[in-house]
């Protein structure tokens, strides 16, 4: 289970709304299964079907994690019309990115219905998909 304040929750509804209506993208960072902050990454590809994060960004964030003593716990992206569940693209995604981060997670955040967005939590492991408990607190 991943324990999340209602303000970061709210950090990636807001980023989703403003990189409409292409994909956003960022990563979650904390220590001891709770998030401490939210990294808002380019979203490279501009799309509104897939992402992909600048690999400069990346370590900068990979940096500034590990001089806080946090680890990179979540990637997150939005959906823009379609359900916050795993598309085909982010399953063959977290294939590569799982050799980097075995222990990453995916939050997913949709759009499909603007006034009520949807946010689930997701583990992708070979091809596999498996929704988690997110509690927000």
């Amino acid at each position: 289970m991943l324990r999340i304040e209602r303000k970061f929750v709210d950090e990636m509804i807001a980023h989703s709304r403003e990189a409409m209506p292409d994909e956003c993208c960022g990563i979650l960072a904390g220590a001891a299964g709770a998030v401490s902050k939210v990294y808002r990454m380019t979203n490279v590809e501009a799309s509104p079907f897939r992402f992909s994060m600048d690999p400069m960004e990346i370590m900068k964030v990979d940096q500034e994690a590990g001089e806080s003593g946090w680890e990179l716990t979540v990637i997150y992206h939005s959906h823009t019309h379609s359900e916050a569940y795993p598309s085909d693209t982010d399953v063959r995604i977290a294939g590569g990115t799982n050799e980097l981060w075995p222990d990453v997670r995916y939050i997913l955040v949709s759009l499909m219905e603007p006034e009520n967005p949807s946010v689930r939590l997701f583990t992708i492991n070979q091809g596999d998909i498996s929704e988690e408990p997110l509690q927000v607190v």
